[in-house]
């Protein structure tokens, strides 16, 4: 079965950064698009970024281009999240996810708190 762990989250001050990370199993991981999305409370959940199995291209929201950069490592089977000059409204949710075939799978989420 698939499985996605998200992992990284924790209470950080405006300007600061963090590094999630989701570790992937249960499907060839470097076969597949890997994607980060994010819900900020009382918000509808929106696509952060993304990249490509082909050539590991990414993609970045509007909001969050320039900041934030993600990367894959598929000898470990993770994606990663780096993410510099948080601001507060960067305070979410943070969950990975992957399409195969026909259904979307998703981590459980990690908690992002940007805070002075």
């Amino acid at each position: 079965q698939v499985q996605l762990v998200e992992s990284g989250g924790g209470l950080v001050q405006p300007g600061g950064f963090l590094r999630l990370s989701c570790a992937a199993s249960g499907f060839t991981f470097s076969n597949y698009n890997m994607k980060w999305y994010r819900r900020a409370p009382g918000k509808e959940r929106r696509l952060v970024a993304s990249i490509t199995s082909a050539d590991g291209s990414t993609k970045y929201g509007d909001s969050v281009k320039g900041r934030f950069a993600t990367s894959r490592d598929n000898a470990k089977n993770t994606v990663n999240l780096q993410m510099n000059s948080l601001k507060p409204k960067d305070t979410a949710v943070y969950y990975c996810n992957v399409f195969i075939t026909n259904t979307n799978d998703w981590g459980q989420g990690t908690q992002v708190t940007v805070s002075s």
